[in-house]
């Protein structure tokens, strides 16, 4: 089949799109605002944007009122920081609850029964169950034109400054182990997955240069501005 999606005529009873681009990883991501109250909510428009030093975004629409932007946006933007929990499958029901529509000064970590833990860098906390956070100060948020004003996405971009790793998600060899944190991510419609299972290629490794290699392991090779000032 073929469709225009100036015309969205695909025929289908479901859109198909969002279940073409995954699966897509769950940004759950904590703010606060300058009220100090904490908000929670999973993206699954989201991803890494580099390493060195490392970004990453969050799409979100606007809140279903039309009238302003989502908390985790705009609490990011009026403060510079937020938080990215790692969803996963243990904690998926948690993942839910947070993603209703609630009103701003309900904190979705006690809807959702979860436990806070402070951050180093950073004044939004983060989800003291999840295995990995990234405490991350916020870049800039670029603006995608919608055909409507819900469907105006706001994809705000932040560099982490702070990761957090629990020990016992690392393997003897300093590795993540991926199959012990199983995270979770969006397949479209309302299915999801986890990551249950690995398989390794092998490349030729002179194929590639030297930096294409160090990109590989996402070693940073950047000289950081506390260095330079030393």
């Amino acid at each position: 089949m073929f469709y225009e999606t100036e015309k969205n005529n695909h025929g289908l009873k479901y859109n198909p799109y969002k279940s073409i681009v995954i699966p897509r990883p769950i940004g759950w991501i904590s703010t606060i605002s300058h009220d100090g109250i904490v908000n929670l909510a999973p993206f699954s428009q989201f991803n890494n944007l580099g390493y060195d030093p490392p970004y990453v975004m969050f799409s979100a629409s606007t809140h279903p009122d039309g009238a302003r932007n989502k908390d985790s946006v705009h609490n990011a933007q009026m403060t510079g920081e937020f938080v990215v929990n790692m969803a996963t499958y243990e904690l998926r029901e948690a993942v839910s609850k947070s993603s209703y529509y609630l009103p701003p000064e309900v904190d979705e970590f006690d809807y959702a029964g979860l436990e806070k833990a402070p951050s180093v860098l950073v004044k939004p906390p983060r989800v003291a169950a999840s295995p990995i956070h990234l405490e991350c100060v916020f870049h800039q948020t670029v603006v995608l034109p919608g055909y409507s004003i819900n469907n105006i996405c706001n994809v705000v971009i932040g560099r982490v400054v702070g990761v957090h790793i629990r020990d016992d998600v690392l393997t003897a060899d300093g590795r993540i182990d991926v199959l012990k944190v199983r995270p979770i991510a969006r397949l479209g419609y309302h299915d999801y997955t986890s990551v249950d299972s690995i398989f390794t290629m092998k490349i030729d490794e002179t194929a590639f240069s030297e930096q294409l290699k160090a990109g590989l392991g996402g070693e940073a090779k950047g000289k950081r501005p506390r260095q330079a000032a030393e």
